[in-house]
Protein backbone atom coordinates (compact mmCIF):
# COMPACT_ATOMS: atom_id res chain seq x y z
CA UNK A 1 0.00 0.00 0.00
CA UNK A 2 1.36 3.28 -0.57
CA UNK A 3 1.60 5.68 2.36
CA UNK A 4 2.58 9.32 3.13
CA UNK A 5 2.72 11.03 6.17
CA UNK A 6 1.93 14.65 5.87
CA UNK A 7 2.21 17.07 8.20
CA UNK A 8 3.53 19.53 11.14
CA UNK A 9 5.18 16.97 13.14
CA UNK A 10 8.57 15.90 13.36
CA UNK A 11 11.30 15.45 15.75
CA UNK A 12 11.26 15.81 19.47
CA UNK A 13 13.36 18.64 20.43
CA UNK A 14 16.08 18.12 23.76
CA UNK A 15 17.22 20.83 25.84
CA UNK A 16 20.43 21.26 24.25
CA UNK A 17 19.53 24.12 21.58
CA UNK A 18 17.45 24.23 18.16
CA UNK A 19 19.25 20.83 16.56
CA UNK A 20 19.07 18.52 19.78
CA UNK A 21 16.88 16.18 17.96
CA UNK A 22 14.75 12.86 19.19
CA UNK A 23 13.28 10.77 16.82
CA UNK A 24 9.42 12.17 16.71
CA UNK A 25 5.78 9.73 17.55
CA UNK A 26 5.73 10.55 14.14
CA UNK A 27 9.03 8.42 13.05
CA UNK A 28 8.06 5.58 15.05
CA UNK A 29 4.43 5.59 13.68
CA UNK A 30 6.44 5.58 10.29
CA UNK A 31 8.62 2.97 11.25
CA UNK A 32 5.77 -0.13 12.68
CA UNK A 33 3.79 1.17 9.13
CA UNK A 34 6.99 -0.08 7.33
CA UNK A 35 6.94 -3.81 9.43
CA UNK A 36 10.54 -3.21 10.00
CA UNK A 37 12.64 -3.67 13.32
CA UNK A 38 15.35 -2.30 11.80
CA UNK A 39 14.28 0.60 9.53
CA UNK A 40 15.97 2.23 6.97
CA UNK A 41 15.26 6.13 6.98
CA UNK A 42 16.88 8.39 4.53
CA UNK A 43 16.30 12.27 4.98
CA UNK A 44 16.83 15.05 2.89
CA UNK A 45 16.96 18.37 3.42
CA UNK A 46 16.96 20.01 0.22
CA UNK A 47 14.46 22.82 1.55
CA UNK A 48 17.13 24.36 3.18
CA UNK A 49 20.10 23.62 0.94
CA UNK A 50 21.58 20.40 2.75
CA UNK A 51 23.23 22.02 5.46
CA UNK A 52 25.39 20.17 7.31
CA UNK A 53 24.23 21.04 10.91
CA UNK A 54 21.17 19.70 10.02
CA UNK A 55 22.60 16.66 8.51
CA UNK A 56 24.57 15.66 11.61
CA UNK A 57 21.81 16.74 13.64
CA UNK A 58 19.28 14.18 12.01
CA UNK A 59 21.93 11.71 12.31
CA UNK A 60 22.98 12.19 16.15
CA UNK A 61 19.13 11.81 16.27
CA UNK A 62 19.00 8.41 15.07
CA UNK A 63 22.30 7.35 16.60
CA UNK A 64 21.47 4.48 19.09
CA UNK A 65 17.95 3.74 17.60
CA UNK A 66 17.02 0.87 15.60
CA UNK A 67 16.50 3.02 12.65
CA UNK A 68 19.42 3.20 9.96
CA UNK A 69 19.92 6.59 8.66
CA UNK A 70 21.31 7.82 5.70
CA UNK A 71 20.47 11.17 3.82
CA UNK A 72 20.68 12.63 0.48
CA UNK A 73 22.28 15.51 -0.17
CA UNK A 74 21.94 17.45 -3.68
CA UNK A 75 24.06 20.80 -2.78
CA UNK A 76 26.82 21.15 -3.64
CA UNK A 77 26.41 18.02 -5.81
CA UNK A 78 24.50 14.33 -5.15
CA UNK A 79 26.72 12.49 -2.09
CA UNK A 80 25.33 9.70 -3.83
CA UNK A 81 25.93 7.69 -7.21
CA UNK A 82 23.14 5.85 -7.38
CA UNK A 83 20.43 8.28 -6.25
CA UNK A 84 17.65 5.77 -7.39
CA UNK A 85 18.83 2.52 -6.29
CA UNK A 86 19.60 4.15 -2.56
CA UNK A 87 15.81 5.51 -2.50
CA UNK A 88 14.11 2.53 -3.62
CA UNK A 89 15.89 0.41 -0.80
CA UNK A 90 14.45 2.56 2.06
CA UNK A 91 11.22 1.72 4.38
CA UNK A 92 11.29 5.68 5.11
CA UNK A 93 12.20 8.37 3.07
CA UNK A 94 11.54 11.46 5.35
CA UNK A 95 11.54 15.02 4.20
CA UNK A 96 12.43 18.15 6.78
CA UNK A 97 11.15 21.55 6.28
CA UNK A 98 12.54 24.93 4.96
CA UNK A 99 11.81 26.11 1.26
CA UNK A 100 9.12 24.26 -0.32
CA UNK A 101 9.61 26.35 -3.79
CA UNK A 102 13.13 25.65 -3.74
CA UNK A 103 12.72 21.97 -2.89
CA UNK A 104 10.25 20.84 -5.81
CA UNK A 105 12.32 22.99 -7.90
CA UNK A 106 15.63 21.47 -6.98
CA UNK A 107 14.54 17.87 -7.11
CA UNK A 108 12.91 18.23 -10.45
CA UNK A 109 16.22 19.47 -11.99
CA UNK A 110 17.66 16.50 -10.66
CA UNK A 111 14.63 13.97 -11.24
CA UNK A 112 14.20 13.49 -8.08
CA UNK A 113 10.39 13.90 -8.76
CA UNK A 114 10.18 10.66 -10.82
CA UNK A 115 12.55 8.92 -8.47
CA UNK A 116 10.39 9.38 -5.41
CA UNK A 117 7.11 8.66 -7.31
CA UNK A 118 8.51 5.58 -7.90
CA UNK A 119 9.58 4.74 -4.85
CA UNK A 120 6.22 5.53 -3.47
CA UNK A 121 4.69 3.39 -5.72
CA UNK A 122 6.95 0.45 -4.74
CA UNK A 123 5.78 0.83 -0.89
CA UNK A 124 8.35 2.97 0.48
CA UNK A 125 6.71 5.27 3.12
CA UNK A 126 7.30 8.99 2.20
CA UNK A 127 7.13 11.62 4.89
CA UNK A 128 7.55 15.01 6.02
CA UNK A 129 6.96 18.21 8.09
CA UNK A 130 6.19 21.73 6.28
CA UNK A 131 7.89 21.94 3.10
CA UNK A 132 8.16 18.18 3.56
CA UNK A 133 4.29 17.87 3.63
CA UNK A 134 2.85 20.76 0.96
CA UNK A 135 5.54 19.24 -1.10
CA UNK A 136 3.48 15.89 -2.28
CA UNK A 137 0.05 18.06 -2.71
CA UNK A 138 -0.97 20.80 -5.28
CA UNK A 139 0.33 23.70 -3.21
CA UNK A 140 -0.35 25.43 0.24
CA UNK A 141 0.65 28.69 1.90
CA UNK A 142 5.01 29.42 1.57
CA UNK A 143 6.93 31.73 3.26
CA UNK A 144 9.41 30.56 0.67
CA UNK A 145 9.32 33.98 -0.92
CA UNK A 146 10.04 36.17 1.90
CA UNK A 147 7.96 36.27 5.55
CA UNK A 148 4.96 37.49 4.03
CA UNK A 149 2.79 34.13 2.94
CA UNK A 150 1.82 33.67 -0.76
CA UNK A 151 0.19 30.69 -2.56
CA UNK A 152 2.51 27.52 -3.90
CA UNK A 153 0.83 26.11 -6.38
CA UNK A 154 3.39 23.97 -7.99
CA UNK A 155 3.90 21.05 -5.91
CA UNK A 156 4.23 17.59 -7.36
CA UNK A 157 0.37 16.98 -6.59
CA UNK A 158 0.35 13.63 -6.42
CA UNK A 159 -2.17 14.74 -3.61
CA UNK A 160 -5.26 16.34 -5.35
CA UNK A 161 -5.67 18.76 -2.59
CA UNK A 162 -3.95 22.13 -0.57
CA UNK A 163 -2.07 21.43 2.31
CA UNK A 164 -1.68 24.03 5.25
CA UNK A 165 0.92 23.32 7.81
CA UNK A 166 1.54 25.09 10.58
CA UNK A 167 -2.19 26.03 11.60
CA UNK A 168 -1.70 26.94 15.03
CA UNK A 169 1.50 27.93 15.05
CA UNK A 170 2.14 31.10 12.87
CA UNK A 171 -0.70 33.57 12.76
CA UNK A 172 -0.84 34.34 8.98
CA UNK A 173 -1.56 30.65 7.99
CA UNK A 174 -5.20 29.86 8.69
CA UNK A 175 -6.24 33.22 7.08
CA UNK A 176 -4.08 32.67 4.39
CA UNK A 177 -5.25 29.40 3.63
CA UNK A 178 -8.71 30.67 3.98
CA UNK A 179 -7.85 33.19 1.13
CA UNK A 180 -5.93 31.16 -1.23
CA UNK A 181 -9.16 28.66 -0.53
CA UNK A 182 -11.61 31.38 -1.38
CA UNK A 183 -10.46 32.56 -4.15
CA UNK A 184 -9.50 29.78 -6.03
CA UNK A 185 -6.12 29.95 -6.35
CA UNK A 186 -5.86 26.76 -4.21
CA UNK A 187 -8.27 24.07 -4.03
CA UNK A 188 -10.06 21.96 -1.44
CA UNK A 189 -7.83 20.61 1.31
CA UNK A 190 -6.53 19.86 4.29
CA UNK A 191 -4.41 21.79 6.60
CA UNK A 192 -2.63 20.93 10.04
CA UNK A 193 -1.71 22.24 13.40
CA UNK A 194 1.83 21.45 15.05
CA UNK A 195 1.91 18.11 16.13
CA UNK A 196 -0.73 16.83 13.51
CA UNK A 197 -0.13 14.79 10.34
CA UNK A 198 -2.26 13.11 7.60
CA UNK A 199 -1.44 9.78 6.65
CA UNK A 200 -2.51 9.31 3.09
CA UNK A 201 -3.18 5.29 1.69
CA UNK A 202 -2.87 6.14 -1.91
CA UNK A 203 -4.17 9.56 -2.83
CA UNK A 204 -7.27 9.29 -0.35
CA UNK A 205 -7.36 10.34 3.24
CA UNK A 206 -7.14 7.50 5.67
CA UNK A 207 -6.54 9.44 9.27
CA UNK A 208 -4.93 11.98 11.26
CA UNK A 209 -2.32 11.69 13.91
CA UNK A 210 -0.94 13.36 16.55
CA UNK A 211 1.97 13.59 18.46
CA UNK A 212 0.26 14.85 21.82
CA UNK A 213 -3.10 15.63 23.17
CA UNK A 214 -4.23 19.08 21.03
CA UNK A 215 -3.21 19.74 17.70
CA UNK A 216 -6.07 18.92 15.18
CA UNK A 217 -6.42 18.32 11.74
CA UNK A 218 -9.08 20.23 9.57
CA UNK A 219 -10.59 20.05 6.10
CA UNK A 220 -10.66 22.92 3.92
CA UNK A 221 -13.62 23.47 0.86
CA UNK A 222 -14.64 26.33 -0.45
CA UNK A 223 -18.51 27.18 -0.21
CA UNK A 224 -20.71 28.13 -3.49
CA UNK A 225 -21.06 31.96 -1.81
CA UNK A 226 -16.83 31.75 -1.76
CA UNK A 227 -16.75 31.42 1.73
CA UNK A 228 -14.94 28.68 3.23
CA UNK A 229 -15.45 26.05 5.29
CA UNK A 230 -13.05 24.35 8.41
CA UNK A 231 -13.98 21.00 9.59
CA UNK A 232 -12.16 19.61 12.55
CA UNK A 233 -11.29 15.84 11.79
CA UNK A 234 -11.45 12.86 14.30
CA UNK A 235 -7.92 12.47 15.58
CA UNK A 236 -5.85 9.74 17.23
CA UNK A 237 -2.79 10.27 19.66
CA UNK A 238 0.56 8.22 19.11
CA UNK A 239 1.50 6.82 22.17
CA UNK A 240 5.01 5.99 21.15
CA UNK A 241 7.74 6.45 23.19
CA UNK A 242 10.08 9.21 21.43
Amino acid sequence: MTTIIAGSAGFEHGPRGPYDFRPGRIHRFAAELSGSAAPKICFLTQATGDPQTLIGACYSAFAGTEFRPSHLALFPMPNISDIRGHLLSQDIIWVHGGSVANLCAVWRAHGLDEILYEAWQQGVILGGISAGSICWHQGGSTDSYGPELRGFTDGLGWLPYSNGVHYDGEAQRRPKMHELVADGTLGDGYATDDGAALVYRGAELAEVVADRDGPKGYELKRAADGSVVETPLPIRTLTYDA
